[in-house]
């Protein structure tokens, strides 16, 4: 399995791992939702559970649900600012299309 994080992205995470020390990592995946099928999960992780792993990315400990890794593999994660808005940007080689928004995407 390969993800890439950013620097931006990697620093942003840092951020939030710092400021809940007891987190086991930052966790990633998707979940069925929106208009396309899928949609990314970004949070904090407690711990590793059932079902998951634990992969480090450039030192970052990165926690991806079994079920999500075939559809992230390869995926690059950004964290940019535009103007008042910050976010977390995907560049999913597996994506074939998203929604109008950019919120959802589907695979296939």
């Amino acid at each position: 399995m390969s993800i890439t994080i950013t620097p931006a992205a990697n620093e942003r995470m840092r951020h939030f791992l710092a400021g809940a020390p007891a987190s086991a990592g930052v966790r990633f995946g998707v979940r069925r939702s929106g208009c396309s099928g899928f949609a990314y999960v970004v949070g904090l992780a407690n711990a590793v559970g059932e079902g998951e792993r634990l992969v480090e990315v450039d030192g970052l400990p990165l926690i991806v649900d079994d079920k999500s890794l075939a559809l992230v593999d390869g995926t690059v994660i950004d964290f940019q600012r535009q103007g008042l808005n910050a976010s977390f940007v995907f560049h999913n080689p597996n994506a074939t299309g998203e929604c109008g928004c950019g919120e959802s995407f589907t695979v296939g």
